[in-house]
């Protein structure tokens, strides 16, 4: 599954032309590297999305095509920020 996909399935962000324009504009990062719209996600990828007030980095746990929206959470699990619990 393409990562704009992926990103509006778990819900993550809300509309797949917003996951694009993040890519696009070099804020979405796959195991540290910089992806275009079209990259394929699998299990195990850890994607780290920018925003202009900090960083989302969270672990892919499942690929599905669609899931409800109460269960959009067990596709992916949240990874602490570096500078926690130091």
């Amino acid at each position: 599954m393409r990562i704009d996909k992926f990103l509006k399935v778990s819900r993550i962000l809300k509309r797949r032309t917003v996951a694009r324009e993040a890519c696009d504009a070099g804020k979405i990062y796959i195991n540290g590297k910089e992806v275009k719209p079209s990259k394929e996600v699998k299990v195990g990828d850890v994607v780290e999305l920018f925003y202009t007030a900090g960083s989302v980095k969270f672990r892919i746990l499942a690929v599905k095509e669609t899931v409800k929206k109460d269960e959009a959470q067990s596709l992916f699990e949240a990874i602490p920020s570096d500078t926690e619990g130091d």
